[in-house]
């Protein structure tokens, strides 16, 4: 049965087309993974398909009484709510049956014997409806899930108000779980989570009984959860039975045959070109000639799409610095209250470092305390001679008006446009992207803007806090190689550990000098 039916979608933003003729359809129980370039429109389906966005053009439809899941990062979790309020919330629904079902037993004790018979059949239909959705262990239900995003980590009776922005999503994400949707859309959900909880994620996933269309640039997450592809390319939406390793072997395949029907297509235009060309002028051979023609006038031509550009990034470097990068002595993070144990740690010039751990114990904060940005609430930091520092921030919250190559004009006034375009462009933008405002741009687009500011500063020391978060599989690839090749200092905050173990020379464990309990 079909739960979403898509006809015939088209859609862009200004002249810039995003989907021309798309037709889709989703099917009970299929796990599907919605995969493509950074811009192909992967959140902008999405959005449509939930309302959120009216297309140009085609239908959606949606099979009756189906609930739909869709992980929201921007709902809002109200002030003076507990994680277990929002987490109990995904059973309003039950909890309303219920209070109707107590509204029915009050009005028993006044009610004539005919009403007595109809309230008993509802208050009976209400009973089976909390028993077989499982009322009775909403508590546990929410224990359990809870313990697998580590959620019951931070505290359960925690205000909402008081976490940090992965740990809403946290939230967010584990609140869509429990209220079990017949389909769940899935915008890069392993984005705040760490190792563990992304492993349980994913046995999660295997298990799910209803359907779900998940958007991941985490490929070996992918791989284990999903098994049907739904590939975004130059408008179109393309369907593959299987994994993604199964999708690439045959987009591979597919992607060679049409260069060769193009490529012999190719040689026989030339070849009955050339024939009219000498003999449309000669009585005697007119006739072949136009035949010829009109061979040529039907024939449906092959086009090869163009090729994107892959990204290239290519760190420029500073001076060499001193050999200590930083030392801190007796350091303690944290806001109003501490984060973190006395820390004395050190980084010597060369080391590259991959700092790892749970969400909320004090990455981003150690990161800031070390980089001047905010104060220690004890101990110091000593930073080492000739830093030159890259910085790369997990989110930046702008809303930018600028266009992509305004925004880097403002950065380095010194170059000319055709370098801006060209730098934009290394970092795997093409003209479409560069010539848009910022404010329109997917996350991964937005992402290699900063990523063009970060390569053409020149650097020794890069502070990197979850660089990877919504960069395709090229992008992701080529910022590996190119980290790799740094010959300056890295310390880098990451949850994939297929990208930074071939980066690194040292992991740290932020656990093992956090204060929250574990």
């Amino acid at each position: 049965m079909s739960i979403l039916t898509v006809k015939n979608l088209s859609h862009g933003f200004g002249d810039r087309a995003i989907f021309h003729d798309v037709s889709f359809r989703l099917l009970k129980g299929e796990h599907i993974g919605l995969i493509g370039a950074n811009g192909e429109g992967k959140s902008t389906f999405m959005n449509i398909v939930t309302g959120q966005l009216v297309p140009d053009e085609g239908k959606i439809e949606w099979a009756k009484n189906v609930r739909v899941g869709f992980l929201d990062q921007h709902a809002v979790l109200q002030k003076g709510q507990t994680i277990r309020d929002v987490l109990k919330g995904a059973f309003q629904y039950l909890y309303d049956m219920e209070a109707d079902m107590n509204s029915m037993y009050e009005q028993m004790g006044s009610a004539e014997p005919e009403e007595m018979e109809t309230l008993l059949e509802e208050v009976g239909t209400i009973q089976d409806l909390l028993t077989n959705n499982d009322f009775y262990t909403i508590d546990a239900k929410v224990e359990e899930v809870a313990r697998g995003l580590g959620l019951d980590e931070i505290g359960l009776e925690l205000d909402v108000n008081d976490l940090s922005g992965g740990q809403r999503t946290k939230i967010l994400l584990a609140k869509l779980l429990l209220e079990k949707p017949d389909i769940l859309l899935l915008d890069e959900p392993t984005n705040y989570l760490d190792e563990q909880h992304i492993e349980w994620l994913k046995r999660y996933l295997q298990e799910y009984e209803n359907a779900f269309i998940l958007i991941s640039h985490d490929i070996p997450f992918l791989n284990s959860v999903i098994n049907l592809i739904y590939h975004m390319e130059n408008q179109e939406l393309e369907r593959y039975v299987g994994d993604y390793d199964h999708f690439r072997h045959v987009y591979e395949v597919k992607k060679q045959q049409l260069a060769a029907a193009y490529k012999k297509q190719q040689k026989e235009i030339a070849e009955l070109e050339d024939f009219v060309a000498r003999n449309k002028a000669r009585v005697a051979t007119r006739n072949m000639a136009m035949s010829r023609q009109k061979k040529l006038d039907k024939m449906e031509k092959i086009e090869l799409a163009k090729e994107k550009p892959k990204p290239q990034f290519h760190f420029k470097t500073a001076r060499t610095p001193g050999k200590t990068i930083f030392e801190t002595k007796e350091l303690v993070i944290g806001y109003d209250e501490p984060l973190s144990r006395p820390l004395n740690l050190r980084m010597e010039r060369g080391q590259k470092v991959a700092l790892v751990g749970a969400n909320g114990i004090g990455k981003t904060t150690l990161l800031r305390s070390l980089l001047g940005e905010i104060p220690p609430l004890s101990g110091n930091v000593e930073r080492g001679e000739f830093l030159e520092i890259g910085y790369f921030e997990q989110e930046v919250k702008t809303n930018s008006q600028q266009t992509c190559i305004d925004e880097i004009w403002n950065e380095f006034p010194a170059m000319n446009q055709a370098e801006i375009r060209a730098a934009l462009a290394k970092c795997g933008l093409m003209t479409k992207h560069i010539e848009s405002k910022v404010a329109v741009l997917s996350g991964g687009e937005k992402a290699k803007v900063r990523l063009c500011k970060l390569i053409n500063n020149e650097t020794n020391l890069l502070v990197l806090d979850e660089p990877t978060n919504h960069l395709d599989v090229d992008a992701k690839d080529e910022l590996k190689r190119a980290l790799k090749t740094y010959p300056g200092s890295i310390l880098l905050i990451s949850h994939e550990p297929e990208f930074y173990q071939d980066i690194v020379t040292d992991i740290w464990n932020g656990e093992a000098w956090t204060t929250k309990v574990f």
